[in-house]
C-alpha cells in the first residue's frame, strides 16, 4: 500500500485547532483552573500552538506525572493543554486518520463506535451462539503492556504507512518522550512518598496497596509509552495488528476480542485453544512482549472475567454478573459522591452524570438489585442541622 506524504500542512491551521481544543481539550480537562489561566489568553495561546506545531524541532513541555487509586493504583502522566492539543491533532488527523481502516472489528479498544459496551455485546453474542455446544475460552494477558511497547518496532509499524518527515519527526518525539530522565526520577519519588504515607495508616488493604505500589515498573530505555496521552492509546492498540490478523486470518478464529492487553478467544477444541496459545506466545516475543500469569484456558463451565463483568451460562442463558471488585468500587464511589452532594462542594448534575455513566455499564448485565439499592431516586441528608433532599432531580435545601 502506498505511503502518504504531504500530511504535516494539514494541522498548521488556527481553525483546527481551536475546533481541537472545544471538542476534546475543554469538554475533557477535570482541572477547571487550568482551562480557565488558559482561557485568559486565548488567542494568544492558540497562535502559540500553531507556532509550536510550525517549529522544526517540536519538545513538549514535561508531563504532571501522578498516581491514581481507582480502581487500582495507576500511574498517569499528563500534559500541558497546549501539548494535550498537539496530541490530539497528531492523533485524529495521521494515527487515527491513516491506521483505523487497517484495524478489525474486533481490536476493540479507544475506538469509534467500538469500545467497551461494543466488547460487551460482541461477547454476549458469540456466547449465545456458542451456548448449546462444548467450548473452551482462551483469555491472554499481556505482562505491563504500555511499559513494555518497543519504540523502534513502532517506529517501524508507523512509517509502513506514513513517509512525511515532519509527521515521523514528532510521532518519533512523543513515542521517545519517556527516556527523559525526570520521568523515571518522578515515578522513584512518587512511589516513596505513597508507600510512606501508605505505611503510616491502619487499613486493611495495606498489604495488597503496597504491593501494588511496588509493581508500578519504570520505563526502560527504549521501552513504553506515556500513559495518558491519545496517541498513546492508538499506537498502544495498532501494536499488535499482525497478532489480530494471524489469529482471524490463519488460525482461523471466528470467535476474537482484543481490547488492548487482554484477549479472547473461543473454540470447541480445547487442544486447538492450546496449539494457538503456543503461536501466540511465539508473535508477541516478536514485539518484545511476554504474558503474564492471569494467561488460561477455561472451560465453557467456568465462565470467564472481562470488561468488568462475569459470563457464565446457566439453564441455556447467556448471564452476566458484575465483578465483586467492581460493586465495592460503584458503590463506594456513590457514597462519596452522596456526601460531596451533601456539603454542597458538588451539584446534583455532577452526581447525575456519574449515575448515568454507570448505570449505563452496569445495566448490560444481571445487575437490578444492585442498581435499585444504590442508585435510590430519593435520597435524604443531613448537613449541619438542615435537611438537603433530592427529589425528582433538584436539591432542595430546607
Amino acid at each position: 500500500m502506498k505511503r502518504k506524504s504531504n500530511l504535516y500542512q494539514t494541522i498548521i491551521d488556527l481553525k483546527k485547532i481551536e475546533k481541537m481544543y472545544d471538542k476534546r481539550i475543554k469538554k475533557n480537562t477535570r482541572n477547571k483552573k487550568k482551562l480557565e489561566q488558559f482561557e485568559l489568553y486565548y488567542v494568544s495561546n492558540m497562535v502559540k500552538i500553531k507556532k509550536k506545531i510550525e517549529s522544526k524541532n517540536y519538545i513538549s513541555k514535561p508531563y504532571h506525572i501522578f498516581f491514581i487509586k481507582e480502581p487500582k493504583l495507576r500511574l498517569i502522566m499528563s500534559q500541558e493543554i497546549e501539548d494535550k492539543v498537539i496530541n490530539h491533532l497528531v492523533s485524529d488527523y495521521f494515527l487515527v486518520k491513516i491506521f483505523e481502516p487497517t484495524l478489525i472489528n474486533e481490536n476493540i479498544a479507544t475506538r469509534k463506535n467500538k469500545g467497551t459496551s461494543y466488547g460487551i455485546k460482541l461477547l454476549k453474542q458469540y456466547l449465545n451462539q456458542l451456548k448449546d455446544k462444548e467450548f473452551y475460552i482462551l483469555k491472554f494477558d499481556i505482562k505491563k503492556y504500555f511499559y513494555h511497547l518497543d519504540h523502534d518496532i513502532l517506529k517501524q509499524l508507523v512509517r509502513r504507512k506514513i513517509k512525511d518527515y515532519k509527521v515521523l519527526e514528532i510521532i518519533d518525539t512523543i513515542i521517545d518522550s519517556t527516556d527523559e530522565p525526570y520521568v523515571n526520577e518522578t515515578i522513584n519519588q512518587l512511589k516513596q512518598h505513597e508507600l510512606k504515607r501508605i505505611k503510616q495508616q491502619n487499613n486493611k488493604r495495606i498489604d495488597k496497596r503496597i504491593e501494588e505500589i511496588i509493581n508500578i515498573p519504570l520505563y526502560q530505555k527504549g521501552k513504553g509509552l506515556p500513559i495518558g496521552n491519545m496517541t498513546s492509546q492508538i499506537l498502544a492498540i495498532l501494536y499488535l495488528n499482525e497478532l489480530d490478523y494471524y489469529i482471524k486470518e490463519q488460525l482461523k478464529i471466528k470467535y476474537y476480542i482484543r481490547y488492548m492487553d487482554d484477549g479472547i478467544l473461543l473454540h470447541e477444541s480445547k487442544d486447538y485453544l492450546k496449539y494457538c496459545l503456543k503461536e501466540i506466545e511465539t508473535i508477541i516475543k516478536k514485539y518484545q512482549l511476554e504474558l503474564n500469569h492471569k494467561t488460561k484456558i477455561i472451560s465453557k463451565k467456568e465462565g470467564v472475567e472481562f470488561l468488568g463483568f462475569r459470563y457464565y451460562i446457566k439453564n441455556d442463558k447467556v448471564i452476566m454478573k458484575v465483578k465483586n471488585q467492581t460493586k465495592r468500587r460503584f458503590k463506594r464511589k456513590m457514597k462519596v459522591l452522596h456526601q460531596l452532594v451533601k456539603q454542597r462542594k458538588i451539584d446534583l448534575k455532577q452526581l447525575e452524570q456519574v449515575k448515568a455513566s454507570y448505570y449505563g455499564h452496569l445495566s448490560y448485565g444481571s445487575t437490578r438489585k444492585l442498581i435499585k439499592t444504590t442508585l435510590k431516586p430519593y435520597q435524604t441528608y443531613c448537613d449541619i442541622g438542615k435537611e438537603v433532599r433530592i427529589i425528582n432531580n433538584e436539591i432542595i435545601h430546607k
